[in-house]
């Protein structure tokens, strides 16, 4: 889960991470009235989506009269912003956050995320602030910190002043990074982030250390103990239909292909997809239904699937342990005359009550081609297309 950059930033207030003051605002003349409450020389008017480059798309103005903060909220509200993460057809901003100027000396790149290599949570740190960290990593690997934090004591302070160290901090500046990161550590640990992103972290001219911006991304499965952190979704800043996915707990990820899957495990769903590549043809989407589904659980998965435009077929590829082949086919049958199908449908089942589910399927009275084996399964709806 995502959040936007205001609301990360309020977090980070929480838990002693020091940034600009900001006021939210969606409309022009809430942007005018912020820019004078704010009261500095410049303020910055910035575009609130789920991605990151909002600055060379064009969503971050410095305004340098509370007016010429109106006029580029004007320009702002509304507008499709694409950048290097939205796609071609950008994301719609529907908020803006009005932001106090600073007198910065420099930026800095400060990120904490998970290691799955060490097994770690590890600092990246960089003097290439502002600057897509992707391509510092390709272009000058040698510029990135890292630091491994030990799960048995945690973030200690002598990380802190290495990476303080690396990055060519001096005097107090040093001591203000430590305490900055001991911070960002403690959200990234209480609030179950995957993710916790500052580009750029900066240093003032007074030598304090604020961030500028916020990126932090959350691990689905332990929201249910994050209930403020799920108030801040914002469902207008998803995809419709991983949305909905997710109102029936169900793995959804859509893709740019034309044949749509069901498949119940993660590992069983990327081989679906990978045999539906290597046989021609290109997944719609990646949907796990898991392995203890109802009929209903079922029945909402075929309809999302059914629900993408792009979807000329659908292939059901079940291997029933948990979930028994049975159930799997009274779904089938029954999302598909509710929706009344009018694409091909393959479906494979292996496992528990296979052939019970395969009566099911054949007694439905639908136009449904069977498989028994995922490469044949792949194959015919590949075909079923053609």
């Amino acid at each position: 889960m995502k959040i936007h950059e205001y609301q990360g930033k309020q977090i980070f207030q929480k838990y002693g991470v020091p940034v600009p003051r900001g006021i939210v605002v969606r409309s022009p003349d809430e942007a005018e009235r912020a820019a004078k409450e704010l009261g500095t020389r410049v303020t910055v008017v910035k575009a609130q989506i789920h991605a990151g480059g909002r600055g060379k798309g064009g969503g971050v103005k410095i305004a340098k009269s509370p007016q010429e903060a109106k006029d580029y909220a004007k320009q702002l509200l509304g507008m499709m912003l694409k950048t290097i993460q939205t796609g071609p057809e950008g994301q719609r901003v529907n908020t803006l956050y009005v932001e106090e100027g600073l007198d910065i000396e420099k930026e800095y790149y400060l990120g904490v995320t998970l290691d799955r290599a060490t097994s770690r949570i590890t600092f990246m740190a960089s003097t290439e602030g502002g600057v897509e960290i992707e391509v510092v990593a390709h272009n000058t690997p040698e510029k990135i910190l890292r630091e491994a934090v030990d799960p048995a004591v945690g973030f200690q302070p002598y990380q802190g002043r290495k990476m303080a160290y690396g990055l060519g901090l001096t005097g107090d500046s040093v001591t203000k990074f430590v305490k900055f990161c001991k911070a960002l550590y403690d959200v990234y640990i209480e609030t179950d982030a995957s993710l916790a992103e500052i580009n750029p972290v900066v240093k003032l001219k007074n030598g304090d250390i604020v961030a500028l911006d916020s990126k932090l991304n959350f691990d689905d499965n332990a929201l249910f103990r994050q209930k403020d952190v799920v108030g801040m979704r914002d469902i207008a800043e998803e995809d419709p239909q991983e949305a909905q996915a997710k109102e029936h707990d169900l793995a959804y990820i859509a893709l740019d292909g034309n044949i749509g899957c069901m498949v119940n495990g993660a590992g069983l769903a990327m081989a679906t997809m990978d045999t539906i590549k290597l046989v021609g043809g290109q997944p719609a989407n990646f949907l796990d239904v898991g392995g203890g589904a109802s009929k209903e659980k079922v029945t909402a998965a075929f309809k999302l699937i059914l629900a993408d435009p792009q979807v000329k077929a659908v292939l059901v590829n079940i291997f029933g342990g948990i979930m028994k082949c049975d159930v799997i086919a009274e779904g089938v049958v029954a999302a598909a005359k509710e929706v009344k199908l009018t694409v091909p449908l393959v479906v494979r089942l292996e496992g528990t009550n296979v052939e019970l589910g395969k009566e099911i399927l054949k007694k439905s009275g639908l136009a449904i081609t069977p498989a028994d084996n995922l490469r044949q399964a792949a194959e015919k709806a590949v075909a079923a297309i053609k």
